[in-house]
């Protein structure tokens, strides 16, 4: 096993690199101290929303601009404000002159380099031969690289400025040959880099001929970060976030209420995925799980602390670690004709796939299918059209509700199910479904989506706070 480790600064983070700095990247390390690391680094906050499309709301970036607009100024402002919000965020985290100058300048030549690339492929699809449609994946990870290439060049001058012998590695594919896999685009930019002796600071997107987006879309940095880890044996993978990986959201039950998780496994991090609050891509975990290499997700912000080990190893003893919300839509097809009759799961599995909708959950009886469904009322109404067309005698409806988890690595013997809907009644709520599956992982609570937030403390309550004393605030 190797002696260094690989670790994932996330973007929200990244906007307060120079605190990164002064923690997590240099603090009180000096000589052979600040090395055996490899970072992999993600856009600085805001921009990958500007580039793609804003990740909540959905409006359209620069791709978003391009896939849609009938003229092209649509899509040259957005490139515009993508420079300008780039320049914005290295004025604001480097100190000399001459690395603004310098990052300043790289911007310009990567955001031009993109915007003469974008009109050439709209000329050539101005020709009837060539489609405009089988070129925007390509055109989302041209565009997605841009955030990573800059924050990595950015993070690079600023600790080449104190005197860190640091090291740009661009995995972007700027310019350069695309036709290697993840393995050789990976295995090629480290080549000749000791990571004992200096940094390598990596981008989060790496282009390759797989196609990281055609999967992970917005993910891909976890999948850069977790394949860098395997290939490279680390030690440990690290992922730096703003906060403890806790018993709960510390804003809604209260900064001292909340544990730090500190030891948990790869099957806890799967159900968080499952409920919308990943610690890891799942694929991302398995790449690690195959390597044998543990994960560690810390607060970037207290480098001192060892934060959550995330491993294959059993709990020691039964118990809750956290709980957790999600909203999500209650789709339903109710069919009198259905008992005995197969094929009715499958065919609503096929639109939900082919609508791209996350599947949550599912309950069914004998006439009845209800798949709990995270996604978006306009999706689902394309969704209902289509089971109509199918089943013109069923009745199909979409809910909106929310769905509390109680999640842990044994839950054997803690009677959660029933604990947990004597503590929403005992709150004056009601859960409209509940269920628990025979791993005994998590138990999941089906409610109105208003009262979502009073059963997560509910629940917190009951199983993490009257349970044990508190060992420390988690974040």
């Amino acid at each position: 096993m190797a002696e260094h480790t690989v670790e994932k600064i996330g973007g929200t983070s990244m906007s307060r690199l120079n605190e990164l700095r002064d923690t997590l990247l240099i603090g009180d390390r000096e000589g052979a101290d600040l090395y055996g690391r490899i970072f992999v680094v993600s856009a600085f906050g805001g921009i990958t929303n500007l580039l793609l499309e804003h990740k909540k709301s959905g409006e359209p970036g620069v791709y978003g601009q391009f896939a849609e607009s009938d003229n092209s100024h649509g899509w040259h402002d957005a490139l515009n404000r993508v420079g300008d919000a780039m320049i914005e965020a290295h004025s604001a985290v480097l100190d000399h002159p001459a690395d603004i100058q310098q990052a300043t300048d790289f911007v310009r030549t990567r955001i031009d380099g993109a915007r003469n690339c974008l009109i050439d492929l709209a000329r050539v699809c101005s020709y009837g031969h060539f489609r405009l449609s089988e070129h925007m994946l390509q055109t989302r990870e041209l565009l997605s690289g841009l955030g990573e290439a800059h924050s990595a060049f950015v993070t690079v001058q600023m600790l080449q400025r104190a005197g860190v012998d640091a090291r740009f590695v661009d995995l972007s594919g700027w310019r350069g040959d695309g036709d290697v896999t993840l393995e050789e685009r990976i295995l090629g930019a480290l080549e000749g880099i000791d990571p004992m002796t200096e940094l390598p600071i990596v981008t989060g997107y790496a282009q390759c001929k797989e196609g990281l987006m055609s999967e992970f879309d917005r993910g891909y940095s976890e999948v850069t970060f977790s394949h860098l880890a395997a290939l490279t044996h680390a030690r440990e993978a690290i992922i730096h976030k703003e906060f403890h990986l806790s018993s709960a959201d510390p804003n809604l039950v209260g900064q001292d209420a909340v544990r730090k998780l500190g030891r948990t496994n790869y099957d806890v991090a799967d159900q968080l995925s499952n409920m919308g609050m990943e610690a890891i891509h799942p694929k991302a975990a398995k790449t690690l799980r195959q390597a044998d290499v543990p994960l560690r997700v810390t607060n970037a912000f207290e480098p001192k602390d060892p934060g959550t080990l995330i491993d294959d190893q059993p709990a020691e003893a039964s118990a809750v670690e956290i709980v957790t919300g999600l909203d999500i839509i209650a789709l339903e097809l109710f069919e009198q004709d259905m008992v005995g009759v197969k094929g009715y799961d499958a065919t609503i599995l096929d639109v939900l796939t082919r609508h791209d909708v996350r599947i949550v959950s599912k309950v069914s009886n004998a006439n009845t299918i209800t798949h709990y469904v995270d996604a978006s009322l306009k999706s689902m109404r394309r969704v209902e059209k289509d089971l109509s067309k199918l089943y013109p005698s069923a009745r199909i409806s979409s809910r909106t509700l929310a769905m509390a988890s109680v999640i842990g690595r044994d839950l054997n013997g803690l009677s959660c199910l029933q604990r947990g809907l004597v503590a929403i009644a005992e709150e004056g709520l009601e859960a409209i479904g509940a269920s628990q599956g025979p791993r005994n992982v998590d138990v999941q609570f089906v409610l109105e989506r208003e009262i979502l937030k009073p059963v997560i403390k509910a629940l917190h309550r009951t199983f993490i706070e009257d349970e044990a004393p508190a060992i420390r605030k988690a974040a």
